[in-house]
């Protein structure tokens, strides 16, 4: 009983980690630790199981975020979301899905600990302020001013992407065959002037450092995927490790509940490039080419 009650949630609790922490395999640990709280637990005092389990989960993935942050201080380059193919728990409704989203959790890392907990836990599960200020260690009062500023910090940074997904899969492969194609003129017109491409590569893959800003040095960057015909040239291009892959692909596929473009080499996923789109525009292009953040990406089948 005692592992089909908590068996019973983990998808749930799972789901909590994961958007609080923005790593499965962080998400997984707090999960387990949650587990042998759990079945140490003095059961017959908890009244509600679900309850327990996320307060407990909370608190513990709220620990780690702390200390994470001291972590990723130390990080080559920007520390971006780990993507995932599957989602997390909890993200069968379309306002959980949502809170997935890879732009949107880009924007949870902007974030205080406690204010991502309090937003996470209000925002996507609908939490009571009470229990959330005890979740936090908070009376209910502070609790409604960090999830105040939070709602506000999040609105101001907010992706403005395309709430139509199918339109914004068909901009992503519009997008790629820009890229792939060398078009640069076709690649300057979907781009915002604002226009931004963050990389993360955790210094483990040849990938931009800092932040690119603008049509130019945004576009120019893109339009050297098109040497993809030339391997090597274009492994450098997107942090591809060597030596030369026998099998190369790009596809566009589904990553966090939206459509990203995913590279692979001799079956496993080695680069993902997302886009966040409004009004037909690029806004943001995000590079994820840190090998150790690429083991929960499905490689799709032959075509």
């Amino acid at each position: 009983m005692t592992t089909d009650v908590f068996e019973g949630h983990r998808p749930l609790l799972t789901g909590v980690a994961y958007r609080l922490l923005g790593t499965s395999s962080d998400a997984e640990d707090v999960v387990q630790e949650a587990w042998l709280r759990w079945s140490a637990a003095d059961r017959s005092r908890v009244d509600d199981p679900r309850a327990y389990l996320v307060t407990v989960t909370s608190r513990l993935a709220v620990d780690r975020l702390r200390s994470a942050r001291s972590r990723r201080e130390a990080y080559v380059g920007d520390w971006l979301p780990e993507p995932v193919s599957d989602l997390p728990g909890g993200a069968d409704h379309a306002e959980l899905a949502d809170s997935v989203e890879f732009a949107f959790m880009v924007v949870l890392e902007t974030l205080s600990p406690l204010e991502r907990a309090v937003f996470v836990l209000r925002e996507a599960f609908q939490m009571p302020y009470a229990e959330i200020g005890a979740v936090i260690g908070r009376g209910e009062a502070a609790t409604r001013q960090l999830a105040r500023r939070a709602r506000e910090h999040v609105r101001d940074r907010r992706p403005r992407y395309e709430s139509d997904r199918s339109r914004r899969r068909r901009i992503t492969e519009r997008f790629l065959r820009a890229c792939l194609e060398g078009d640069m003129e076709g690649l300057t017109a979907m781009l915002a002037e604002d226009v931004t491409l963050v990389s993360d590569s955790g210094g483990r893959a040849r990938a931009p450092r800092r932040v690119l800003e603008g049509t130019a040095k945004v576009g120019r960057f893109l339009a050297s995927l098109g040497q993809w015909r030339n391997t090597e040239r274009f492994l450098r291009s997107v942090g591809l490790p060597d030596p030369r892959p026998e099998h190369l692909r790009v596809d566009v596929t589904e990553v966090n509940g939206g459509p990203a473009v995913l590279i692979s080499a001799d079956g496993r996923a080695a680069s993902l490039v997302v886009v966040d789109v409004a009004e037909d525009r690029v806004r943001h292009v995000y590079l994820v080419a840190n090998p150790d953040k690429m083991s929960r990406l499905r490689v799709p089948g032959p075509s």
